[in-house]
């Protein structure tokens, strides 16, 4: 693995060995010492020209647990605020010899852009591009689910036959679209509920089903309900007459939420407005996998980067005695 741009470039062994190795570095995260030599002497830019102090600091955990070292580049208070481009930021850290790039861009494609491009020489990952991708976070939901579907024998497994259902603002959201495709790959059926306003203008975007009606689509009994954080600071319009309405609508509220099967499970990426597309007692319950998925994403992260910056092989022995 040198990138990782999109889930889309994913085959479902692919996506299953990331898992797979994800599994591994979580035994890491409940030892005393919570520390691998995977990464040392290596050098992991967190290159972030959004905010987004959640997945930086989960990067920077899943770095410093591997050995790496990690310097955090914020857009804000940088050259980049001068007028300096992404080509001479990059060009600039490279000379100072780096190993690997975590890069957050407001724009779609950008971290495509900087892998293909010849300014650098080291693995990309992309923590979130515009309104396109965040690759990882779909990789620790669905991990996330594995591990509450599977248990100890998550292993090897997809998520066939698995029914997910994700609420809100598609048409803003990176998360949906990484998770329509890699929860397809890995063998889900996915649906989005939402008003047409908050959907790709297609019948079947990101080759998910959708529902205009959400009670209908929870009427159907998902395995997974993800609510998705409405995107107001990409918002350019009003998509909806007033928060009060969109909830009515279209939060998963206390009453929807009573009405679901106890197997249910309750996933929001975060950060989440409590009350708008959520409600507390929703995300407090036991089924909600919130505070999980946080946990998860250092994990998943951890196999990202390590399996980005030493590019190891395809059958996960090498993690696996990496771990050991």
């Amino acid at each position: 693995m040198r990138h990782l741009l999109s889930t889309a470039d994913l085959s479902r062994d692919q996506a299953v060995h990331i898992l797979d190795v994800a599994e591994e570095m979580s035994e890491v995260n409940t030892r005393e010492v919570r520390k691998l030599p995977a990464l040392r002497g290596k050098t992991v830019v967190n290159l972030f020209f959004e905010d987004s102090t959640r997945t930086r600091i989960s990067f920077e955990a899943a770095a410093k647990r591997l050995s790496a070292d990690v310097l955090n580049f914020a857009a804000k208070g940088s050259s980049v605020s001068k007028g300096e481009s992404l080509k001479d930021t990059v060009q600039t850290l490279g000379a100072m010899g780096i190993d690997g790039i975590v890069l957050r861009h407001g724009a779609s494609g950008a971290p495509r852009v900087l892998a293909d491009a010849d300014w650098i020489d080291v693995p990309v990952v992309n923590a979130g591009d515009g309104t396109h991708e965040h690759p990882t976070q779909a990789l620790l939901d669905a991990f996330t689910m594995r591990r509450r579907l599977h248990g100890a024998g998550s292993r090897g497994q997809g998520l066939d036959g698995v029914r997910v259902l994700i609420i809100g603002d598609v048409l803003h959201s990176r998360v949906a679209r990484s998770n329509a495709w890699l929860l397809r790959t890995l063998g889900a059926a996915v649906t989005f509920a939402a008003p047409p306003t908050l959907l790709p203008a297609t019948t079947t975007p990101f080759g998910a089903a959708v529902h205009h009606d959400l009670d209908a689509a929870l009427a159907e009994d998902p395995d997974v309900v993800m609510t998705l954080r409405i995107q107001q600071e990409r918002m350019n319009d009003a998509f909806f007459p007033n928060p009060r309405e969109y909830t009515r609508h279209w939060g998963l509220t206390a009453a929807r939420f009573g009405r679901l099967p106890e197997r249910t499970l309750i996933m929001h990426p975060g950060p989440m407005n409590r009350g708008l597309e959520i409600a507390g007692v929703a995300a407090d319950d036991p089924r909600s996998t919130v505070v999980e998925q946080v946990e998860n994403g250092v994990s998943v992260r951890m196999a990202v980067l390590y399996l980005a910056l030493t590019g190891s092989a395809v059958n996960g022995t090498e993690a696996k005695e990496t771990v050991a």
